[in-house]
């Protein structure tokens, strides 16, 4: 399956999340029905996948948290926020940078319209 493929799925469910329950609930209840509806494909992925950073010789265990890796191809990060800014862009890209992947997904429920909250961002894509 190719990035492009699983940002599809991706696209899909959570737009069938923002219709049926709309904006304004925490990062979390997203992030639960995103897994129930992951499951139910069979699709391989992790949720908050903890990455380790290497600086030199330092190996941190935890460097950040993916809200999700999905088929060790695309990271998604969820936001429940007013809007989204540049920092959070730039969070997915390092995440990117540091795993090698080359497929980021930010995504803001709290959007009234969820295509104005649903991000790509690549890295050498």
């Amino acid at each position: 399956m190719t990035e492009n493929e699983i940002a599809n799925i991706v696209w899909d469910i959570c737009f069938r999340i923002h219709k049926v329950l709309g904006p304004g609930l925490l990062e979390s209840v997203y992030e639960e029905i995103l897994t129930y509806e992951l499951n139910k494909l069979d699709l391989s992925f992790e949720r908050q996948k903890s990455i380790p950073v290497v600086w030199e010789s330092l190996k941190l265990e935890t460097g950040f948290r993916a809200d999700f890796s999905i088929e060790n191809k695309v990271i998604v990060e969820l936001k429940s926020i007013g809007e989204i800014n540049p920092v959070h862009q730039k969070q997915v890209l390092t995440y990117l940078k540091i795993t090698g992947l080359k497929l980021g997904l930010l995504v803001n429920f709290n959007s009234s319209l969820l295509k104005d909250g649903f991000q790509r961002i690549a890295n050498h894509l």
